[in-house]
């Protein structure tokens, strides 16, 4: 089978989320389909990362969008278009017609695209079309405004605006693609729920290489560490690293004085690189060159996530390497492990705090908890598993639409 991939990133290297899961993906894909891959950039330097990716595609074509997001070119064409930021921003005047270009001039069986805005730069077809949604971004946008709202009450014009435009087009490539993809039940059932003339919803869950982290085994710092993983772009992540430096690191360090905060991630905001000058227990390193190596010698990882949907790689990654995980309920959205026994829920600054003392005043606790993650993980979360079931996608959009 001949597959037409589109993403708004090089699916390399592995900052985001959304770079693991189509990476590990197409390594699974193309040991049985092959792979046209068409990717946004921002910088001419991801060009580099272009052979990392050759091994598993047939071709790689990649287009520059604006690096800053708030060019005002992007603004102006959300003002001046139906359209809402989020698409503008990914939207190249030469892609769509390159694509029209490729699809007339091969034989592709389908179309996969990763997020709803992406789905603009596909030209009419007759080829059936795959949308993954990683995340429902409308729901997204509305948790962070009504956060700054709070605040600058004169945006939530403005924001309104944008919202209603990204809800309208969300829904609207739901509803044009042939088959939609969700990374969790929660939304899918989410989907079903406000669009309910929507049938084909797939679940093809986010995974972690098992193999891959478990090459590092776990060595432990000799002063008690506290991890927190997350990109900064992804604005659910500044979000979380806020309220757990403000609110919930000052309770834990008052009960384990000797505790270090390690913040990892790429692009941390101004605000979150001044913790590290503030407090002399947290450490902001920006982005890592081998992230296993967190995990490894961190008595657990905190994840307060509050918003956004889908599965958290950050949380898979830390359980596959026994790394215990406290976190609020949403972070472990789409996961079905068992509170308790192989994580710590807990949804406010005191119970995060309790559960993350807890831990680190208990060295066995740890043990038996990162063994019971690990296993878990293991069994229900390899990307040879999750491959399966976007491959048995694959299969029925294709054979469904030559019928």
């Amino acid at each position: 089978m001949r597959i037409f991939m589109l993403t708004p990133y090089l699916p390399y290297p592995l900052l985001s989320g959304g770079q693991v899961r189509t990476y590990n993906l197409l390594k699974q894909i193309s040991k049985k389909h092959q792979v046209t891959l068409f990717a946004l950039i921002k910088d001419e330097e991801e060009k580099e990362y272009i052979k990392e990716l050759e091994p598993f595609c047939d071709k790689i074509k990649v287009f520059k969008r604006t690096k800053n997001p708030w060019h005002p070119r992007n603004i102006l064409l959300a003002a001046l278009t139906p359209f809402p930021f989020v698409v503008t921003r990914n939207l190249v005047l030469s892609l769509k017609k390159e694509i029209a270009q490729e699809l007339a001039n091969s034989n592709y069986d389908l179309i996969h695209v990763e997020t709803f805005y992406m789905m603009p730069n596909i030209p009419r077809t007759n080829l059936p079309t795959i949308l993954v949604e990683q995340t429902i971004e409308y729901l997204g946008y509305e948790d962070f405004a009504a956060k700054i709202c709070q605040r600058q009450a004169w945006l939530r014009p403005i924001f309104n605006l944008d919202i209603a435009k990204i809800r309208f087009w969300e829904k609207h490539y739901w509803r044009r693609c042939h088959r939609l993809v969700t990374v969790s039940e929660n939304d899918r059932e989410f989907i079903k729920q406000v669009e309910p003339s929507l049938t084909k919803i797939d679940v093809v869950s986010n995974g972690v290489d098992v193999r891959f982290f478990n090459q590092v085994k776990k060595k432990l710092d000799k002063t008690p560490t506290v991890l927190f993983v997350g990109t900064f772009h992804w604005l659910p992540n500044v979000e979380a690293v806020e309220f757990l430096v403000e609110k919930v690191w000052p309770l834990v360090k008052q009960a384990v004085p000797k505790a270090r905060l390690r913040i990892v991630g790429s692009s941390p905001t101004k605000k979150i690189i001044s913790y590290g000058s503030i407090d002399e227990s947290i450490e902001i390193t920006g982005r890592v060159a081998d992230i296993r190596h967190e995990y490894a010698r961190a008595n657990l990882l905190i994840a307060p996530v509050f918003s956004g949907k889908g599965t958290r790689y950050k949380v898979l990654e830390a359980m596959v390497s026994q790394t215990p995980v406290v976190g609020t309920t949403i972070a472990f959205e789409g996961i079905k492990a068992e509170p308790n026994l192989h994580y710590f829920e807990a949804d406010t600054a005191n119970e995060l705090a309790a559960a993350a003392i807890k831990l680190l005043q208990n060295p066995q606790l740890q043990t038996k908890m990162g063994r019971a993650s690990q296993e878990f993980v293991e069994k229900r979360f390899s990307w040879e598993n999750i491959a399966s079931s976007l491959l048995k996608v694959y299969e029925e959009t294709a054979t469904s639409t030559t019928i």
